[in-house]
């Protein structure tokens, strides 16, 4: 018999291989917000708004900044989060477009943030259509 040659990258490379699968069930499973969260936050992101209070404002970037690290959520949810993260600030004079500038992220978090797992399609009519003419 004669010994085998592999060459010294191809063996490191089956190893790393071989080892990558046992190194992925480790991972953590982090779920998505739950619909209770996203609300709570959004109440509190329409306080903000609301009272241009400093302690509403902070606690509003307080519970939407752990979303910006969140691994399972998409990028468009991630750029509401930021969205409202850059606007969520006590201001000296409260106006209506930075009311709108907060309410308008903090309305979309609860639309783009949600499990994509939990949305069902919307069931097809069964009344009207084309109906095929039979020959």
């Amino acid at each position: 018999m004669s010994p085998l040659n592999i060459h010294p990258a191809l063996a490191i490379l089956g190893l790393f291989a071989m080892s990558a699968p046992a190194a992925r069930s480790d991972v953590e499973y982090i779920p998505f917000p739950s619909q209770e969260e996203l609300r709570s936050i959004q109440l509190q992101a329409y306080a903000c708004s609301r009272d241009n209070d400093a302690e509403a404002c902070s606690s509003t970037r307080e519970l939407i900044d752990p979303l910006l690290d969140h691994p399972r959520l998409p990028s468009s949810c991630k750029d509401v989060v930021w969205d409202l993260l850059q606007v969520a600030n006590k201001v000296p004079k409260n106006s209506f477009q930075r009311r709108d500038a907060i309410d308008q992220p903090a309305k979309r978090l609860s639309i783009i943030c949600i499990n994509p797992a939990k949305q069902t399609a919307p069931k097809p009519s069964q009344q009207g259509g084309l109906v095929p003419q039979q020959s």
